[in-house]
């Protein structure tokens, strides 16, 4: 693939095996995001419009409920994992099982608190309720995600990449011929749900044709207690980041209606789908930064400086073109009744240059096993969400939403940075020109 590279691309990744590797990864990754972006997006919109405001509402509430007891499905186990089998990857098997069972666990505990909860929260709303649970029993077959952790850590996502496309393109297939049959609101909650089931059992087929059936998963329960230990932490920061990364669909639905969640939905589709490029990149680089950090602290903030250095620009650029667009976007991508979703896209889409920059950030905590600190900031951003969208969706209605989002986001770093550890704070502040100084490229490696 090199040799079909520009001359001036390939001087400088030829002899460079672990940069080739990282961009191939990348590479898998963006495919796999770019293919979900284009027919998601197709598939999106057109479910949106056949469902309209108000029952696209009600099935985006039901999604963001679910979501807030999302981390009781990966335990903040994820990163973990990865970590350890790099580390030690003659345990590879032990902590994949290990990780495994608890996930299961973890699954089945938060459908049945989703689905509970649901009924204490809309007693009377028996499309909610089996929206809720027809979701909410696809977090049990999350368990099976667990294989992806093993792909990430060999740099091998092409793997997890033609699994969960397989599945997505048949769902949005299926969706398709549910939109031309007319098919009611609850058949597309049975779609997103067979959507997971196929794409675990596509990550189990590969890895079982890489893997010798001799080398069966075998858990243990000391390496189950130690993955807890680590990742309860992140249970708690899981919860909250849900919280304010959904909380506002939620308090929108509650204060507003169904139609509300619509509208801003509808918007946030559009703005959110760029997160995957940090995600993208964050996934692929993870490996060489534990590599940085056990080398010298030095490299390791030079790389994470360089990375959230790009992040921030190119996600600022996108946020203006955006901006400038927003109605024209919204009025060809969703029709005359979405209408209001562009200027809460306006300001929503600002929020990807602090989420991109987050995400990478997100994975020292990991390494310097503070993952404490991270769920002190986190706290900080729900808690500040939850009263700014108390305040500004009373007063400026979905559009306060959008306001409340973007300045929580910011409220993690500014204040960890100011109560805890200046460095948080000033990294994320140099980073933006440290990119700038053509020194610091020539040092990346």
């Amino acid at each position: 693939m090199i040799t079909y590279l520009p001359s001036f691309i390939r001087k400088r990744i030829e002899g460079r095996p672990n940069l080739q590797k990282i961009l191939g990864n990348i590479g898998w990754l963006f495919f796999d995001k770019i293919l979900r972006m284009g027919i998601g997006l197709i598939v999106g919109v057109w479910v949106a419009r056949y469902l309209g405001p108000e029952q696209f509402g009600a099935f985006n509430f039901a999604i963001a409920f679910v979501a807030l007891f999302g981390a009781f499905v990966s335990l903040g186990l994820d990163s973990i994992v990865v970590r350890d089998i790099v580390r030690e990857p003659e345990k590879k098997h032990e902590i994949l099982s290990s990780a495994f069972v608890l996930k299961l666990c973890g699954g089945c505990i938060a459908f049945i608190m989703a689905w509970a909860s649901i009924f204490v929260i809309r007693p009377a709303d028996s499309q909610a309720h089996w929206l809720v649970g027809i979701i909410a029993s696809g977090m049990i077959f999350q368990s099976l995600d667990t294989i992806d952790l093993w792909f990430q850590s060999q740099v091998q996502s092409k793997y997890t990449v033609l699994a969960k496309n397989g599945a997505f393109v048949v769902l949005a297939c299926v969706k398709v011929i549910l939109i031309l049959n007319k098919a009611p609101l609850t058949t597309f909650a049975w779609a997103a749900l067979a959507e997971i089931i196929l794409a675990g059992v596509g990550l189990l087929l590969f890895y079982l044709k890489q893997q010798t059936f001799r080398m069966l998963w075998h858990p243990s329960l000391d390496r189950s207690i130690r993955l807890f230990n680590s990742g309860w932490p992140l249970i708690l920061s899981g919860m909250l980041i849900m919280i304010y990364m959904k909380i506002d669909q939620i308090m929108l639905g509650s204060m507003m209606g169904d139609k509300a969640v619509g509208v801003y939905s509808a918007a946030t589709k559009v703005s959110e789908v760029w997160y995957f490029i940090p995600t993208v990149i964050s996934v692929s680089i993870y490996p060489t930064l534990i590599e940085s950090y056990h080398k010298s602290e030095e490299l390791f903030y030079h790389k994470l400086k360089m990375i959230m250095g790009y992040l921030f620009w190119g996600s600022l650029l996108l946020g203006m073109i955006i901006t400038r667009f927003s109605r024209e976007i919204v009025a060809l991508m969703y029709g005359a009744s979405y209408a209001e979703a562009s200027s809460v896209l306006s300001i929503h889409i600002y929020s990807g240059v602090v989420v991109s920059m987050g995400i990478v950030f997100s994975q020292k905590y990991i390494l310097d096993n503070t993952t404490r600190v991270s769920m002190i900031g986190t706290a900080l951003g729900a808690i500040a969400n939850v009263l700014l969208n108390l305040w500004l969706i009373d007063k400026y209605g979905i559009n306060g939403a959008a306001i409340s989002t973007l300045v929580s986001y910011i409220v993690p770093t500014v204040s960890l940075g100011l109560l805890v550890d200046k460095r948080i704070l000033t990294t994320h502040i140099e980073s933006i020109y440290y990119v700038l100084n053509k020194e610091n490229y020539a040092k990346f490696n």
